[in-house]
């Protein structure tokens, strides 16, 4: 019997591991144009990136927001037919503002003017951990993208998420990196009840096993489709090295699933969520 069932789980890994790629559009819903890529990867290489890598949407951050206004305006002047360009405001003027921004009224005044250039749908990412989310800088942050209408992308602990929605009920957030490692009941708990967050997959190493969706996360995925999006995160330059990899990583463990699943994380939820066709 359990070489029977040892024989049953080897074939479903192999069936798993030969299934065809994803190959529709992805929305990569976790982008840094950060100060230090812009010479190293200037824009005419990171758009041809996302061609070739069938990338047909980016939410675009960095730190400061030069970096997003650089490919916003890029692609003003040179618009690639379906393709586009979802700026965020980041709340890092420079590296002194990670671990005090969230007491510093100056952060919240900068998102404010930033937001009347008239083209951001989103504040974000930003980092928290626990009370750290519990100040009057976040509340006034968080208050103002709900009365604009704009998404939080937030780098955090299940905490300071509750935090975040204390702090108003209606807001929208995006879940960077889902956690981490917050478990898979706990994740779900989260999701049903708060049914305007979302989880971002970039760095959920636990997702596969080698390069096999594992089976809590198939059937997660698939319950959940609705709630899930796909992200670079290219904090650092190594990560544009690698975001052929990154891509096909995502596309792999993808077409592990139901298509109708797969389309939703890797476009449909992102399009969704800013009114992309």
């Amino acid at each position: 019997m359990l070489r029977r069932l040892l024989a049953c789980a080897a074939t479903a890994a192999c069936l798993a591991a030969s299934a065809a790629p994803y190959e529709g559009p992805i929305f990569d819903a976790h982008l840094h144009y950060n100060d230090d890529a812009i010479e190293r990867y200037p824009i005419g290489t990171v758009m041809e990136l996302f061609a070739k890598n069938g990338v047909k949407a980016i939410l675009a951050n960095s730190r400061p927001n030069d970096g997003t206004r650089a490919l916003v305006e890029a692609q003003k002047k040179s618009p690639r037919a379906g393709f586009h360009v979802v700026p965020f405001i980041r709340v890092y003027r420079d590296r002194s503002d990670y671990g005090t921004w969230f007491n510093r009224p100056e952060v919240a005044q900068m998102i404010e003017d930033e937001w009347k250039r008239g083209y951001y749908k989103g504040v974000g990412e930003f980092h928290l951990s626990g009370t750290e989310a519990d100040t009057a800088v976040v509340k006034r942050i968080v208050d103002f993208a709900v009365a604009k209408g704009l998404l939080l992308h937030c780098h955090c602990d299940p905490a300071a998420l509750e935090v975040l929605y204390r702090h108003n009920a209606k807001a929208r957030v995006i879940w960077a990196h889902t956690g981490f490692s917050t478990p898979i009941a706990e994740v779900d708990a989260l999701l049903e009840k708060y049914p305007q967050l979302w989880g971002e997959l970039s760095y959920r190493w636990d997702v596969v096993e080698g390069k096999t969706l594992t089976p809590e996360w198939k059937a997660f995925f698939t319950k959940r489709a609705d709630r899930f999006v796909a992200g670079s995160d290219t904090w650092v330059n190594q990560r544009w090295q690698m975001y052929p990899e990154i891509i096909g990583t995502y596309r792999t463990w993808l077409g592990q699933l139901p298509a109708e699943a797969a389309a939703r994380i890797a476009w449909k939820n992102g399009a969704a969520l800013f009114g992309l066709p």
